[in-house]
């Protein structure tokens, strides 16, 4: 929704909004918010709504709150009487200058420098998740909410009509899904969306989680992103598509054939800087247990030399020529994931160099088997260190380690992972 704060003010007055959820992400991509009442709206519009951000960051005590007025949406599942809509906000310090930390305002200006460089992008993601039961106490078990398996109907699916309530939520919001199934798992989904700019498609990856996981717990069960929530099946995975154009044209193509050499290069620069990345891409410990089982991937490779490459090149006629990477979680922070596989491409076509594209990848070379060797790799790199604020870097990579120090002195790693993943990502 494109409107001048004049607008939105009477778009509330005229709808019975009483409630306005001004939302932003933390370092991890966790959804956070403040509601403020309708009278407070357009002192956040001009000057922002303030907010102690100690928690968040010990350096910087206030934070003031922004809303981005394209992003109005109303939340359909609270009551059509008092509504409550939503918008995603920038962060500010209080002088007013962008705060170095809000990753959604550094995607923003990271897009609009490609855009000077005469590229464009969008990016469309596949999530899976579970449904859970609960039990008699209304906690989260770990039983599937069915034992259906891949693209199956009802009876066995019993999670269809909670998907379908997931999509008209999504599609009343303004959020683009395209299609939605039952995945190999027991309890397991998958719902698709349209292919979007990469700031909305962020936008939308991390409404699409509190979405689901709302819609759940009204019909009394429990939805988990958790990269591997159940021993000896599939786990849940983060498939992210994009599109790139150069000056209008495409740089990818339907099959390997036709992908011109920016396009190579684009693939080669991503496999090349993968092992660096994918701590932000699988911030989790039990993100590794996922690799190599099932479909998910464990080699640098592209689609055509095993059944679950890291990244693959789709041949669907009808849609815009893009390439998938497999390897990603719904753990990531979406806003610095997209960052990083984009920057990695674009490093691939300034250095010109698409040797790894011609030989199908590092097929030798494994993802990192472990959180601990995705650290090590992504503090080595010099890529990263350009790539995204030093803040960042700094605040995730320390607070991943202080989860591995933590879990080195937990009894079992299932017990750590069941307490501290489960019940929130």
């Amino acid at each position: 929704m494109n409107n001048s704060p004049k607008e939105i003010l009477r778009f509330v007055e005229e709808n019975d909004v009483k409630f306005i959820r001004l939302t932003f992400c933390d370092i991890f991509g966790n959804l956070k918010n403040i509601a403020v009442m309708p009278n407070e709206l357009e002192q956040a519009f001009s000057y922002g709504i303030p907010f102690d951000a100690m928690k968040f960051d010990s350096s910087s005590p206030e934070l003031l709150l922004f809303p981005d007025i394209s992003t109005l949406s109303i939340l359909p599942w609270r009551p059509k009487s008092g509504r409550v809509v939503r918008f995603f906000c920038s962060l500010k310090s209080p002088d007013g200058s962008d705060y170095s930390a809000d990753m959604r305002t550094d995607l923003i200006n990271f897009i609009n420098s490609l855009r000077l460089k005469g590229y464009s992008c969008e990016v469309s993601t596949r999530c899976e998740f579970y449904l859970f039961d609960l039990d008699d106490k209304g906690s989260p078990t770990k039983i599937p909410h069915d034992n259906g398996g891949y693209l199956d109907v009802a009876p066995l699916d019993k999670c269809e009509n909670i998907r379908r309530e997931i999509c008209l939520s999504l599609e009343e919001m303004g959020l683009n899904p395209k299609s939605s199934c039952h995945k190999h798992g027991p309890g397991q989904n998958e719902i698709d969306f349209r292919a979007n700019d990469p700031v909305n498609a962020a936008d939308d990856m991390v409404h699409y989680k509190t979405v689901v996981k709302s819609i759940a717990a009204q019909c009394g069960l429990f939805a988990s992103f958790m990269p591997m929530p159940l021993k000896n099946e599939h786990g849940s995975a983060l498939n992210i598509s994009m599109s790139v154009k150069k000056n209008g044209e495409y740089i990818f193509g339907s099959s390997r054939e036709n992908i011109t050499r920016e396009g190579k290069c684009f693939i080669s620069g991503i496999l090349h800087r993968i092992g660096e990345i994918t701590a932000f891409l699988n911030p989790t410990s039990n993100s590794y247990r996922r690799f190599g089982v099932g479909y998910a991937p464990q080699y640098v490779n592209l689609s055509g030399h095993s059944r679950s490459p890291l990244v693959r090149i789709p041949t669907a006629s009808g849609t815009s020529p893009r390439i998938e990477l497999r390897s990603a979680d719904a753990a990531c922070n979406p806003y610095i994931a997209f960052k990083l596989i984009l920057a990695a491409g674009i490093e691939g076509i300034a250095s010109n160099d698409c040797t790894l594209f011609e030989i199908g990848g590092n097929t030798s070379d494994m993802l990192p088997q472990s959180l601990d060797e995705a650290i090590k790799s992504a503090k080595k790199s010099e890529f990263i260190r350009q790539t995204l604020p030093k803040k960042i870097t700094k605040e995730i990579l320390e607070r991943l380690e202080i989860q591995l120090r933590n879990l080195e002195k937990s009894r079992s790693s299932e017990e750590f992972e069941d307490t501290i993943y489960f019940p929130y990502i």
